[in-house]
């Protein structure tokens, strides 16, 4: 199968090591993947903005680029479940990068399966479940609903040496980014934000980690302007940490 990566604006621009721990991790698993230059942004923030005619565009532009490949793979629940769910409505179509696009997290679990040990991370982390990834791409169980408990990044993470997972309590509730809520509600988000720090900190974990870069940087501020002593990473960084 080709897998054409598909790296968001905000992670090449602001943290590229998330992308290249993504390719590195696809490559080392075995699989064929390509990074196809000229890639765009996937219109997310401006249809987020109210602007979704501006969106248009670029999602044409998306379904060209990726067109001919059998997954698009990206390290972001955010982007890809924009992708997912919004460009069949945007483009008035059946969209192929739609059914194709998938979180890496995602991709990894439900289509190769992986069950190979991977990297070392002699760490304490604590688990960061991202809205989109939970109630939008199915990565781990929605506490509101009374269904088993699973959780798809947990899973491949017990796959590294040495760490050890934790969450915090209400595991699946919003650190208050939330893309435009952060400019449009400043105060709520930030004390969202406060909380949810606080609550990862009270598990003893040494680091955050989640499947979204947005979130991760949202609650990194937090902790740096409360002068905190706790590290973040994308999960993609751990699982490729030490191959």
């Amino acid at each position: 199968m080709k897998i054409g990566l598909f790296i968001p604006c905000y992670v090449d621009v602001v943290y590229p090591e998330v992308g290249v721990a993504t390719y590195k991790l696809l490559k080392h698993l075995g699989l064929d993947v390509d990074y196809p230059l000229n890639q765009t942004c996937c219109g997310q923030p401006m249809a987020n903005a109210g602007f979704e005619k501006q969106a248009i565009p670029l999602a044409e532009k998306f379904e060209e680029k990726f067109k001919g490949f059998d997954y698009v793979v990206a390290p972001s629940v955010s982007c890809t479940a924009f992708v997912k769910l919004n460009y069949p409505r945007l483009l008035n179509h059946e969209c192929e990068t739609a059914k194709k696009a998938m979180d890496v997290v995602e991709f990894l679990h439900d289509v190769v399966k992986v069950q190979q040990r991977l990297g070392t991370f002699p760490h304490k982390v604590s688990l960061h479940n991202s809205c989109h990834g939970v109630r939008e791409l199915g990565l781990s169980s929605p506490s509101e609903e009374n269904i088993p408990r699973f959780n798809k990044i947990k899973d491949l993470l017990e796959l590294v040496d040495g760490i050890q997972v934790v969450e915090p309590e209400r595991p699946d509730e919003c650190c208050g980014f939330g893309g435009m809520f952060s400019i449009e509600e400043t105060a709520i988000s930030a004390q969202m934000g406060k909380d949810k720090v606080e609550r990862h900190i009270q598990t003893g974990a040494e680091y955050v980690t989640g499947p979204d870069c947005s979130c991760l940087m949202h609650m990194a501020g937090v902790a740096k302007k409360q002068g905190l002593q706790i590290e973040f990473k994308h999960v993609v960084e751990i699982l490729a940490a030490g191959l």
